[in-house]
C-alpha cells in the first residue's frame, strides 16, 4: 500500500510538473495585449488593407478606371483602339513592370490575371460607355469614392514593392539596403508615368507630380519604419504601416483629385 501511495504521489508530481509550464506559458500569452490592436480590428481596416479578394478586385476597377481617364484624355485625336489599350496597360501596370525587372521577379500583369481583367473592364467602359466617366466627374462624391479605391491599391503596390526590394537587395553600407527599396517603392507608385520609355524625363519636366511625391514619401516612411527600432515590439507592424500608408495616400489623393488645395488657395486670396 505504501508503494502504491508513493507511486500515486510521484505520478501526480509528474502531472503537475508538466502542467505548470503549460499554465505559466498560457498566462504569459494571455497577458500580451496589443494596445493598438484596435487599428486593425475594424471594418475600415479590413477594407483599406484589401484582405478580401472581392474588395481588392473592386479597388482594381477603380484604380484602372482612374488611370484610363487620364489615358483617354491624353490620347491623340484619332488614335487607334490598340494604341489606347496598350497605353492604358502601361499606365496601370508601369510600376508593376519596371520594379520586378529591377529585382529579378515576374512583372505584375503576368503574375496576376486580375490586373488584365480589371484593365479590360475599365477600358471597355471608357471606350464604349464614355458617359460613365463624364457622370463620375460631375459628382465630387462619386469621384472621391473612385479616388479612395485608386489610392488603396496604390498603397498596397508601394508597400509590396518596397518590402520586396528590401528583401531582394543585399545591404552594402548600412545594416539594411537604404536607397534601393525606396526607389523601387517610388517607381511602383508612379512607374506608369514614364511608360512608354520614349517619354524620357518629360513627366518631371515641370516638377514631380503629386503621385510621385506621395509615393516617394510613403516608400521612405515605410522602409525606415520597418527596418529600424521604430517597429520593434510592435505587433503586426507591417499591417499597421500599410494602414497608415493607405490613409496618407487617400488624404493626399482626395486633396489633389478634388482640387481642395486650389479651392483653399482661391478662398484665401
Amino acid at each position: 500500500a505504501s508503494h502504491t501511495q508513493q507511486d500515486t504521489k510521484a505520478t501526480r508530481a509528474k502531472i503537475v510538473g508538466h502542467l505548470f509550464p503549460i499554465m505559466a506559458r498560457k498566462q504569459i500569452v494571455e497577458e500580451i495585449v496589443d494596445p493598438t490592436g484596435w487599428m486593425l480590428d475594424n471594418d475600415l481596416a479590413n477594407f483599406l488593407l484589401l484582405r478580401q479578394k472581392e474588395v481588392l478586385f473592386m479597388c482594381m476597377i477603380g484604380y484602372t478606371l482612374l488611370h484610363g481617364s487620364k489615358v483617354f484624355a491624353a490620347a491623340p485625336k484619332g488614335a487607334s483602339v490598340s494604341y489606347k489599350l496598350v497605353s492604358m496597360i502601361l499606365a496601370c501596370t508601369g510600376g508593376g513592370i519596371l520594379v520586378p525587372l529591377f529585382i529579378n521577379a515576374i512583372p505584375v500583369p503576368l503574375a496576376n490575371d486580375a490586373y488584365p481583367i480589371a484593365i479590360l473592364v475599365s477600358f471597355t467602359i471608357h471606350h464604349y460607355f464614355p458617359i460613365v466617366w463624364e457622370v463620375i466627374k460631375l459628382s465630387p462624391l462619386i469621384k472621391g469614392c473612385v479616388v479612395v479605391l485608386y489610392e488603396a491599391v496604390r498603397a498596397k503596390v508601394v508597400l509590396t514593392f518596397t518590402l520586396a526590394a528590401g528583401a531582394a537587395i543585399s545591404p552594402s553600407v548600412f545594416g539594411f539596403p537604404l536607397f534601393g527599396p525606396i526607389m523601387c517603392g517610388t517607381v511602383g507608385g508612379c512607374g506608369g508615368a514614364f511608360l512608354p520609355l520614349n517619354k524620357g524625363l518629360d513627366p518631371v519636366l515641370a516638377g514631380m507630380q503629386p503621385p510621385m511625391t506621395s509615393a516617394f514619401v510613403g516608400a521612405a516612411l515605410v522602409h525606415f519604419f520597418m527596418n529600424t527600432s521604430l517597429s520593434e515590439g510592435i505587433i503586426d507592424a507591417k499591417e499597421k504601416a500599410h494602414l497608415h500608408l493607405a490613409v496618407f495616400f487617400i488624404l493626399v489623393g482626395l486633396a489633389n483629385g478634388l482640387n481642395l488645395g486650389a479651392a483653399a488657395k482661391v478662398k484665401k486670396e
